[in-house]
């Protein structure tokens, strides 16, 4: 890990960094809404900010959200997964929309570009991912996508677009060979795929007991809380 990070760190101008948000900058909550980057956090985003060639967060929440909790000036933000990237993303708003009416679930969020139902509170969890398992295969069976993560599904357009086709847009805009990734969630491994051929890669696994098994066997080096990552992040 410290020969990855020491590399990375020693020509900063030729690197980007792209960190998701739930789980890696910001702690899991049981309520979404109540999710911000801590101050110490943000203070590194900014030092980071001015070293390296980019600093990314790429988020399955929307953009505007995620800025808003972030709150650091000069991190370009990616939200919905990297739909907000696609041309087409705006014209299945109303299709999504329209199929999470025909859901009766206690805790769903609207995002811009997808809806997610949590079931991070339910009572009986089995039962309640049973249920969505059920909602899921709605989903696709209206021709949409559906995909679990850390206690949600989440029900998305069947676009071509996510996490790693964002990241690889944002390093070839801007000429990047080299790149940190950090996630905690199976959405995560498309960023860490979109580094596959670089001249140096770092991919970063924030895990817990909820994180997939393949988030950590595909990572570069595993830490195991957003505090660590925060350390991790210091010695860039």
């Amino acid at each position: 890990m410290a020969a990855l990070l020491e590399r990375l760190a020693a020509e900063p101008q030729l690197a980007g960094l792209f960190l998701d948000f739930d789980g890696v900058l910001a702690p899991i909550v049981a309520r979404p809404e109540d999710a911000y980057a801590p101050e110490e956090t943000r203070n590194e985003l900014a030092r980071l900010v001015h070293r390296y060639a980019l600093v990314a967060v790429v988020s399955g929440r929307a953009s505007d959200d995620v800025r808003e909790r972030v709150d650091v000036p000069g991190v370009v933000v990616v939200g919905s997964h990297g739909l907000e990237l696609h041309p087409a993303a705006e014209t299945w708003r109303g299709a999504i929309e329209a199929f999470a009416e025909t859901v009766d679930w206690p805790d769903t969020e609207h995002k811009t570009l997808t809806v997610v139902f949590h079931f991070r509170t339910a009572t009986d969890e089995r039962a309640a991912r049973e249920t969505l398992e059920d909602v899921a295969r709605r989903a696709e069976d209206a021709g949409l996508r559906a995909s679990f993560g850390r206690k949600v599904l989440e029900v998305l357009p069947p676009l071509d677009a996510n996490k790693g086709t964002a990241v690889r847009q944002l390093l070839a805009e801007n000429g990047l060979r080299r790149a940190l990734v950090a996630g905690d969630d199976t959405t995560d491994l498309d960023a860490f795929h979109a580094l596959d051929g670089l001249d140096l890669a770092v991919r970063v696994a924030v895990a817990s007991d909820e994180s997939p098994p393949k988030l950590r066997d595909a990572a570069d080096v595993v830490v195991g809380s957003t505090d660590e990552l925060l350390a991790l992040l210091r010695r860039l």
